[in-house]
This record gives C-alpha cells, structure tokens and sequence, in this order.
C-alpha cells in the first residue's frame, strides 16, 4: 500500500511539474508592414499644399516659395504659382515646372528656371511631408490633397493680395451712373508690385495706352487687402498714397481678369480688368515680352516669426 502511494505521489508530482513549464511561442508574421517608397508616398496626393506659414529656418528655396501647390507626376513637377486659373488650369495640377527623381528619402529636383535642388523627406503625418533643404537648412511643410477635395476657392480669396500683381496693370472700364464724384474717377490704369516690400501700387491718369509698359505712373504708395467679417469672399482694399489721403473700397472679384471696387467714401462702383497677365515661372510674361524688374516674380511671405530649424544635416555638401 505505501509503496502504490508512492508511486502514485511520484506520478502526480511528475504531472504537476511537467504542466508548469510552458515553452517560448515565437510568432512570425507573415504579413509585416509594408514600407511604401518615396516615390509612392509623393504619389499617394495628387497636390501638395504648401503650408508657407509652417515653414522652418531662415532660407528659401524659390521654386516653394512661390508656389501655392506642387505636384509629383511620373518625373514631372508641377505647380500652381498663379492664383489666376488656379483649378482649372493644368487640370488643377498647374504647370510643369521642372523634373524630379527619388532614390531613398531624398528627393532631387531639376526645376526648369531654378535649376538644381535637393532635399531629405520626412513624412510627419498621415498627409503631411517635411521638404528639407540641407543647402539652405530650411524646411518646408507640405500638406496632401486629392483635386477633388482640394478647395481652390479658399487658396484663392485667402490670397487676393498676390492676385492682384498677376497683370502689369488693371485698366478702369467701368464707372458707375451713381455716386458723388472723387479725385478717384480721374485715376485709370492700378498697377500692383510684387518686388520691393510686396505692397507698392501705382496709379495713372493715362487714358487708352495699349501697351501697359508706355504707362506714365502718376502717384504710387502702398496697399493693403484684409477681410470683411461674416464674408469671406468680400475684401477690402485701401490705397495707401505717398502723398495724398488714403482711399478705401470694398473689393470684390467677378472672374480671373476683373474687379469690382466700391469707393467707400462717394459710393461709386468701378471695375477694373487685368492686362498683362504674368506666369510666374518665366523672365517672359504669357505675351512674350519681358517682365520688368518692378514685376519680378512673386515671394509668397510668412506671415509667423521665422526661427531655427531643428532638423540637422547629415549630407556632406
């Protein structure tokens, strides 16, 4: 009888002992996450927005900092550096701007008037990548989009100051019946300049000139477009002169060439048409003559406080 319990003692010991040691489980994932290429992350938007009030250090790489948005397709830059024709122009996607090519995170760049650029790319967010630039130590913060749910509109009105120096002047064709006359119905041709501190106008009492270059510019001063409240497609302008009062009027744009002003003080409404319209990527304008240097190409201007940019660069350059 001992000798069966104690055999039966040796069994159940040898049971409970065995049950208690459990063996490493190794998993192996079949499937692991895939890592998608440079190449396809630029491709996953058909826009990239660039955030130029994101943007971190103290240079510019000029081809981003006039473009509103930048697209990569199959070796093809494009951009939308114009507000006129923006959703439409291009099929939404702009011009082509250049060439690119990918190898890793890097991103190298053959723009067309610039030349050659690089940059490492960090993707930040679902839909946002970080373009920095080792050459300038600076990044850019762009932001991705399909055309379909990308609204032009918004990128347009929140812009209207860079509108407005897409032609070498805006040419008077309408008055109003109505309103108290002004030393405002003498003024004909606005031309507004994207050099210099980015708000300079000038102003002519010409009359009929053909050619926007033979303008006599007879006041000039600075300019200024802010919102209305509780509409945001309704602006407002004020002409800031060098040497006389300033004039006010509410701002409104009928299409890509014209403008509506209302003189807030007589409460007569004129319109105004673009002539001279600039393509901002060439020294020529869309009528093949040169660009003068009061119209040099646009610099869209970050409105946050510049700072340094933490980023480190890792190239030997």
């Amino acid at each position: 009888m001992k000798t069966l319990k104690l055999l039966l003692g040796l069994v159940l010991s040898a049971t409970l002992f065995t049950s208690c040691v459990v063996d490493d489980v190794v998993i192996v994932d079949n499937n692991p996450p895939q890592q998608i290429s440079l190449n396809q992350l630029l491709n996953s938007y058909e826009l990239w927005y660039v955030d130029i009030n994101s943007t971190q250090g103290f240079g510019e790489v000029p081809f981003l900092q006039i473009a509103f948005t930048v697209s990569f397709r199959n070796g093809v830059l494009y951009a939308n550096n114009n507000l006129v024709g923006i959703g439409s122009q291009g099929n939404g996607f702009g011009i082509p701007v250049g060439n690119y090519n990918t190898y890793n995170m890097v991103l190298d760049v053959d723009h067309d008037i610039d030349g050659f650029d690089s940059f490492d790319v960090f993707q930040i967010d679902n839909n946002t990548i970080e373009l920095y630039n080792p050459f300038t130590d600076t990044s850019y913060f762009l932001d991705g989009y399909q055309r379909s749910n990308f609204d032009y509109d918004f990128v347009f009105y929140d812009n209207i100051h860079y509108f407005l120096q897409e032609y070498e002047a805006w040419e008077k064709t309408y008055t109003s019946n109505f309103g108290a006359l002004n030393e405002f119905d003498n003024e004909n041709y606005l031309q507004f300049l994207s050099a210099g501190n980015d708000s300079e106008f000038r102003s002519s009492q010409d009359e009929n000139i053909i050619n926007p270059n033979n303008i006599f510019w007879d006041y000039t001063g600075v300019y200024g477009v802010n919102d209305v409240p509780g509409d945001f497609y309704l602006k407002t302008l004020t002409l800031d002169y060098d040497f006389f009062d300033n004039e006010f009027f509410n701002l409104n744009v009928i299409d890509d060439s014209t403008i509506e002003l209302l003189h807030e003080a007589s409460g007569t409404v004129y319109e105004f048409r673009g002539r001279g319209y600039i393509e901002f990527l060439r020294t020529e304008n869309a009528e093949g003559r040169m660009i003068q240097q009061e119209n040099m190409p646009k610099k869209r201007k970050q409105k946050t406080v510049k700072k340094d940019n933490p980023r480190t660069n890792t190239r030997n350059i």
